[in-house]
């Protein structure tokens, strides 16, 4: 998920501002009026925040995941430092850019497993201590640090010494920290001292182990593990294959069992709209529709296309389907016909018309999906067993 706005979550690097500029276009002004939403089920989050110019919506969705999962454990929630995660995934992004020859993806993309991989490794801290603000602005601004350790990896690369020196590494993580600020080994919270690992384990107090990434590939056997595909996945982590189907079943018994989901896909279709803040999957195409259907496309409900299996798997792999965006899942509401949509908190801040938050109908959820984690026990127990979960 690249979008600063990608899940890994659309290609990779966009700049939030570029995205969500292009998905001003079929807005409408009516739309707020035209939908009445009732919640269901609204599981306890954290404020939504803004992930800024940068690709790290990945991290920002993850991580308000896991300021749930403390909520949802009895534990006071921590604001954490998204751009910690980040800063950590880009160190050993960079290495394994290096022992590949370059022959994988770089940028500020990444995925839901990247955060619990760092919190794995590197523990965590809060956003108050570590903001990643290093050069000046006051919200995240990653393009100049990007385009510098990409030149900087690509040099090294190419080898002009004729034996790698361990000095590119001390030297690639000073880029980082020139812009992103240096990691804090150990910091105050609350009155008391805490190293980030002793944070993750006393405060946090998630277990790493205990969540599962989901997705759905019909080239697969289903309920077998495999290498999702898509160029975010730099550490070619595995995920866990279900139908299609089973995904929305998934996401619907987490909630309704208390469990939030990260949700990673694609928000480049014209039927998602991040002003209006709805999302779904219209019978005819945009592009064959008229100037009025156009025009009407956010102004209340809409019948929508059955979507299969068959459809996902052509949109995955013709490219209509791609990492491009990481949001959280924290709730259910229906609309004025009862039909339901999954509530879906953003990190593009509160400028749209549900203050940060958008409404996505499960047809969307399912087709556009690249991949969901959420933690084991919010699996339904058949589907639990059939992954040996």
């Amino acid at each position: 998920m690249a979008v600063v706005a990608t899940i890994l979550i659309g290609a990779s690097g966009f700049a939030q501002d570029n995205l969500v500029n292009s998905l001003k276009i079929n807005a409408s002004e009516k739309s707020k009026e035209s939908f009445k939403f009732t919640d269901v089920i609204n599981v306890e989050s954290t404020s939504v925040k803004n992930q800024g110019s940068s690709g790290t919506c990945w991290s920002y969705s993850a991580n308000s995941f896991l300021e749930s999962e403390m909520i949802r454990m009895g534990k006071k929630p921590v604001e954490l430092s998204q751009i910690f995660s980040a800063r950590n995934a880009y160190v050993e992004k960079g290495k394994n850019y290096v022992r590949m020859h370059g022959s994988v993806a770089l940028g500020e993309g990444g995925a839901f497993h990247d955060v619990i991989n760092m919190y794995r490794k590197y523990g965590a801290v809060p956003r108050s201590v570590y903001t990643g603000l290093n050069y000046g602005t006051d919200k995240n601004k990653m393009a100049e640090m990007s385009a510098l350790t990409e030149a900087f990896l690509k040099a090294v690369v190419t080898n002009p010494n004729g034996e790698l020196t361990p000095n590119w590494e001390k030297a690639y993580t000073a880029i980082i920290d020139s812009y992103l600020g240096q990691a804090p080994s150990s910091f105050q919270h609350e009155g008391k001292t805490y190293t980030p690992e002793s944070f993750a384990k006393e405060v946090v107090g998630v277990n790493a182990d205990d969540y599962v990434e989901i997705s759905s590939l019909q080239h697969y056997p289903y309920y077998s593990k495999f290498v999702l595909m898509v160029p975010d996945n730099w550490n070619f982590d595995q995920v866990h294959n279900v139908k299609m189907n089973e995904m929305t079943d998934i996401i619907d018994h987490a909630l309704k069992n208390g469990y939030t989901v990260a949700w990673a896909g694609d928000v480049s279709e014209k039927s998602f709209s991040w002003k209006n803040g709805v999302a779904f999957v219209p019978e005819k195409k945009v592009e064959d529709m008229t100037a009025e259907e156009k025009a009407e496309l956010f102004n209340g409900p809409k019948n929508e296309l059955m979507v299969t299996e068959e459809m996902r798997q052509k949109a995955f792999d013709n490219y209509t389907t791609t990492d491009d965006h990481g949001m959280h899942i924290v709730g259910i509401s229906k609309d004025q016909n009862g039909k339901e949509y999954y509530i879906v908190k953003n990190s593009w801040g509160t400028s749209n018309d549900h203050k940060g938050y958008l409404y996505m109908t499960k047809a969307f959820a399912k087709y556009k999906a690249t991949a969901i984690m959420l933690h084991k026990k919010g699996l339904p127990a058949g589907i639990a067993s059939k992954l040996k979960v």
